[in-house]
């Protein structure tokens, strides 16, 4: 793995497209921790951004250097191109592409909701690039294209209401769902508002429409064939995930379903003690004893 610098809120623009010298990609990162320690790639979840993992990290950065992105649609990323550079293929070679410039031959990766989804594509289509892998509140997508198509029609209609609606009434919109049951007792649920409001709700619709679920391709068929070791963590009290993700251990040899207890579907935000424990547990172990017993 490649030794690189401790730094921290850098850019760093990345050339994709049908044109030569075309930058699509102006990523936001941040790059925090020991310079001499393996490197893990933070992908947060729809409406956050890099700053979602700032406790975890906080607590782990002298044992890893810890990258996290703003994903296109979010944060201060900025783009460059057309709503192609939204979509799941697009926005995976141009984190491969990021991780050349910064010579990250190799890491672990993690990833929540959106970006778990992100992160499974990431490595069902470059796993050679990647270590192990924690999923956190994840699923390969929708199964048939009916449903997708049912799915993509309920996207398209929030696109609608951020591109037309109050934001901050969006956001409170979403956090009623029952998937954030949890999230919305928590103590610090309206600084996480907060923060979200900092999103621009145009750009978050763009992200939605290319990189909903109902627009990406699902995968639970690649699940057998992945090789690279996950761990696949669903909240307790989030009844979907913990079913879905149940479906997806038993496809793939090389995967672990943990169910965090007295947490939704935010494990890292919700309880990042439990978090920490498996990450740092997972990504220290030698890779025969990730594999499940």
């Amino acid at each position: 793995m490649s030794i690189i610098s401790s730094r921290k809120g850098l850019s760093a623009g990345i050339t994709i497209g049908d044109r030569e010298g075309f930058n699509a990609y102006q990523f936001h990162y941040c790059l925090i921790g020991s310079p001499n320690q393996p490197v893990i790639l933070f992908l947060h979840g729809f409406m956050g951004d890099s700053n979602d993992f700032n406790e975890i990290i906080s607590m782990i950065r002298e044992q890893f250097c810890c990258l996290a992105i703003d994903l296109p649609g979010h944060g201060k990323t900025r783009i460059n191109g057309g709503d192609e550079c939204y979509t799941m293929s697009h926005t995976a070679l141009a984190l491969i592409n990021l991780l050349d410039n910064l010579k990250i031959e190799k890491c672990f990766l993690a990833g929540y909701s959106m970006g778990g989804r992100l992160a499974l594509y990431l490595i069902i289509h470059f796993p050679s690039r990647f270590e192990k892998v924690i999923l956190e509140s994840t699923s390969p997508g929708l199964k048939t294209a009916q449903e997708r198509t049912q799915r993509l029609q309920i996207d398209w209609q929030r696109t609608r209401e951020l591109e037309t609606n109050d934001f901050k009434d969006f956001l409170l919109n979403w956090y009623k769902q029952p998937l954030f049951k949890t999230l919305q007792t928590h103590p610090s649920f309206d600084k996480l508002i907060e923060r979200r409001l900092q999103n621009n709700p145009l750009e978050i619709s763009k992200s939605l429409r290319q990189m909903g679920i109902g627009n990406q391709p699902s995968l639970w068929e690649k699940l057998a064939d992945n090789k690279v070791p996950l761990r696949l963590l669903a909240g307790e009290y989030d009844d979907k995930f913990k079913c879905i993700n149940a479906e997806m251990a038993p496809l793939c040899q090389v995967s672990k379903l943990i169910i965090i207890p007295k947490t939704g579907h935010n494990i890292h935000f919700e309880n990042p003690k439990a978090y920490i424990e498996n990450l740092s547990k997972f990504f220290r172990v030698q890779e025969s004893d990730a594999l499940p017993i």
